[in-house]
């Protein structure tokens, strides 16, 4: 079936064409973006149950934006009467000039950016589901999840607990302008099933995790992510300490999608090309990898968590090459950096919520396949490691810097898995290099969306990332 759109969207339109109406009357651009989002997460663990109707991206709110005289400001709100739009625009209308006067009085160097475009578009989007969050049955899935929970607990007599998570949330966003009429709807679901283990006073654990367009009906696939999870926190029992040092590394693509979104992910968003604090501004048609490198950034390049039909300032989505055969073509950009840079927006305009406010985000962030083997990348490796799921990672765009940490290594030697484990491990070195050493890529590629992204240490939002196996150099400790 389709998502429905909102109901409680559709009976805002009339007002808010109203609202930008009036505000137009003293502001030269104004564009309105309203969300009304419900979902529902469920944690099912040996010693609880929690049920919410909240997660990452549930909200309901408007925010508008105005500009004039080369600066821009917004507000948000949480209510909004259609039959009072006279009530808001005043209420809007003095704070944005209070605001303004703010600016020209308190000596702060503003910077003046162009008046965005308003060109003519209406869009309505209602993507496939077979479930929706908001009327599901809450105890059937409550009953799967906890067996799961208690089926991973038999697997091992040194099971301590397995905690089963599962959220889904329905999406609705209205944008309008002048010329601009945009709805989407659509669900996404995540879920993850987490082991955790003990024996001889130490503790370990593993993960699996699901994520895709749809609704609650995703939920049926955490039963299968069970044997890897029990099995890689046993396997983790028995690991011993890396030897600090460079080695050939086989990325699975749950590591490959973390370096692509610490490396070209937050490294080329150009909101930090405004600021002059990503190296990646200086690269751009430069080499950053070497030939089998092609990385991909966009709401279309994939279908998962984040795969919406326009971003948050009215701008469609797109599919940007990012890297071509190792070349920096482009960053990902919002419409205000888009301006300010003298380039287009690429639809990575995204907010946490109505009420923070736009900056350039990731969406899905994927390299590209290649055409080896699994079985020939590690027959090639003479002595190095397999490097198995992710805890975090970090980066530093100002140095193009890049650390994460890996949830294990499967030792190889001789072209052969030797069986060892080791336990953590943390991936450091510098992105060019890292990406300039990648030698081999598998013709297979996988996304993961079940995680966020915070920009620095907040405005958390919804990402997705992936790629094929990745055979390079790195650093390892």
């Amino acid at each position: 079936m389709k998502a429905p759109f909102s109901e409680y969207l559709n009976s805002q339109v009339s007002g808010l064409r109203k609202l930008i109406t009036i505000l137009r009357e003293k502001y030269d651009y104004v564009s309105v973006l309203s969300t009304d989002s419900r979902g529902l997460g469920i944690s099912i663990s040996q010693h609880s149950k929690t049920v919410s109707s909240e997660t990452m991206t549930t909200e309901r709110g408007t925010v508008v934006r105005v500009y004039k005289n080369g600066l821009y400001s917004e507000y948000s709100l949480n209510t909004f009467d259609p039959e009072r739009p006279e009530a808001a625009a005043a209420e809007i209308t003095a704070v944005m000039d209070a605001q303004f006067g703010l600016l020209k009085t308190c000596g702060t160097n503003v910077y003046e950016t162009a008046k965005m475009t308003d060109e003519s578009a209406e869009l309505f989007v209602e993507k496939e589901t077979e479930q929706l969050p908001e009327t599901t049955d809450l105890s059937e899935i409550i009953d799967k999840l906890c067996a799961i929970s208690d089926k991973g607990m038999s697997m091992s007599e040194y099971m301590l607990d397995c905690i089963v998570r599962a959220q889904s949330t329905h999406i609705c966003k209205l944008f309008l302008t002048d010329n601009r009429y945009l709805r989407q709807s659509y669900v996404y679901s995540e879920g993850s099933v987490t082991s955790i283990v003990g024996r001889d006073g130490q503790n370990r654990f593993g993960y699996d995790s699901i994520s895709g367009l749809g609704g609650p009906e995703l939920f049926s696939q955490l039963e299968g992510k069970l044997d890897y999870a029990v099995s890689s926190a046993l396997e983790m029992l028995d690991a011993d300490r890396i030897v600090p040092g460079e080695y050939e590394i086989i990325t699975s693509p749950e590591v490959t999608g973390l370096i692509a979104h610490e490396a070209f992910g937050h490294g080329v968003e150009m909101d930090m090309f405004v600021k002059g604090r990503a190296l990646g501004a200086q690269y751009v048609d430069k080499r950053v990898g070497s030939d089998l490198v092609t990385m991909h950034e966009g709401a279309l390049c994939a279908e998962d968590v984040t795969s919406y039909a326009f971003d948050d300032e009215g701008v469609l989505a797109g599919d940007v090459t990012e890297i071509d055969k190792g070349i920096l073509k482009t960053g990902i950009c919002d419409s205000l950096s888009a301006l300010r840079l003298g380039t287009e927006p690429t639809g990575n305009g995204k907010r946490e919520n109505f009420e923070h406010k736009v900056y350039t985000r990731m969406t899905n962030t994927i390299f590209d396949s290649g055409s080896d083997t699994l079985e020939d990348m590690i027959a090639s490796v003479k002595f190095g490691y397999l490097l198995e799921g992710c805890q975090s990672g970090m980066e530093d765009p100002k140095h193009w810097g890049i650390q994460c940490i890996i949830q294990m290594g499967r030792e190889i030697r001789d072209g052969k898995l030797t069986g060892k484990v080791v336990s953590p491990v943390i991936m450091t070195g510098y992105v060019p290099d890292l990406l300039g050493n990648i030698s081999m890529a598998s013709t297979d590629r996988c996304v993961y969306g079940s995680g966020g992204c915070g920009k620095g240490y907040k405005e958390w939002v919804k990402v997705t990332d992936g790629g094929p196996y990745l055979k390079t150099v790195g650093r390892l400790g």
